[in-house]
C-alpha cells in the first residue's frame, strides 16, 4: 500500500468515527420547557403549577428538585390513581416528555410568601440529574383555567 492510499484511509476512517460520535442516540438531554401556568391558588396555604418538559436529546435525564421565591417548600409529586405522593425525581426519557398537569404529576408549593393573583408571573428553578437548571416563568392563571391541547 503506497503513501496515498494509506493517508485516504486514515481520513476515511477518521471521518467515520467523528460522525458516529455525532449520532443522536449518544447525545446527551436536551431540554425545553413548554405550557408552564399556575391556577390562581384558593389560599396562601399552597398552589400547584404545571409545564411540559420535553427532551430532544438521546439521553435521559430525571426532575430532580424546583425552587422558587415563592416558597420555601417546592416539591414534585406523583399522582397514581387517585394517590399523590411527594417523589424525589420524576424522569425525562429520551425523546419524550414529562408532563406535569392537573389530576396528574404536578409541582407543589407549600406555605406560600404571598397569594399570586391571575395576571402574575413567578420564577422557578427546575434542577435536573444530569442537565444545567432551567428557570421558568409561570403565568398565574385564573383558578379554572384549561390549557388547550
Amino acid at each position: 500500500m503506497n503513501r496515498r492510499t494509506a493517508t485516504a484511509l486514515a481520513l476515511t476512517a477518521a471521518s467515520a468515527l467523528a460522525l458516529a460520535g455525532c449520532d443522536s442516540a449518544d447525545s446527551g438531554p436536551e431540554l425545553k420547557v413548554t405550557g408552564a401556568y399556575m391556577p390562581q391558588p384558593v389560599t396562601q396555604k399552597m398552589a400547584g403549577a404545571f409545564l411540559v418538559v420535553e427532551n430532544t436529546g438521546g439521553t435521559d435525564d430525571k426532575l430532580t428538585s424546583v425552587t422558587s421565591d415563592l416558597a420555601d417548600d417546592v416539591s414534585i409529586h406523583k399522582t397514581t390513581g387517585n394517590k399523590m405522593e411527594q417523589v424525589n425525581s420524576l424522569p425525562i426519557p429520551a425523546h419524550e416528555e414529562l408532563t406535569l398537569s392537573r389530576g396528574g404529576n404536578h409541582l407543589m408549593f407549600m406555605g406560600l410568601k404571598k397569594k399570586p393573583s391571575a395576571g402574575d408571573k413567578i420564577t422557578v428553578e427546575l434542577h435536573f440529574g444530569t442537565s444545567d437548571p432551567v428557570k421558568v416563568e409561570v403565568p398565574v392563571k385564573d383558578a379554572a383555567y384549561t390549557p388547550k391541547k
